[in-house]
């Protein structure tokens, strides 16, 4: 897997280059990264399936947001095994997709400090 590099322009262009909103929307994505990282495993340890759907859903629009196309990639095919009910040896998957959400908060906070 190649590792993400941000495309700003791409980004900026999506939002309408409005430079505001995307430092607003890598604020959000720092802040929440975590969260999203703890709630995969939690949930996958509680079997929560419709919770693990919705959290891949939300995981895949946020790399989508950022131009990710690999790591939304990644986060739409654990969305459809947990849709279709595969929930076995999910966790490499998972672990997979959180280590690329921190690989993209590294750039995005490289970004907006730089």
């Amino acid at each position: 897997m190649a590792a993400y590099s941000l495309d700003k322009a791409l980004i900026l262009d999506r939002l309408g280059d409005d430079e505001e909103i995307f430092t607003m929307m890598v604020d959000m994505y720092l802040q929440d990264v975590e969260n999203n990282c703890t709630s995969l495993s939690s949930l996958l340890a509680a079997g929560d399936q419709p919770s693990l759907q919705r959290e891949a859903h939300t995981i895949k629009g946020l790399l989508a947001t950022f131009a990710d196309d690999e790591g939304t990639a990644m986060a739409a095919a654990l969305e459809m095994r947990v849709k279709m009910g595969d929930l076995s040896d999910l966790a490499p998957a998972i672990a997979a997709l959180q280590a690329r959400l921190r690989e993209v908060s590294v750039v995005l906070q490289a970004a907006i400090a730089g």
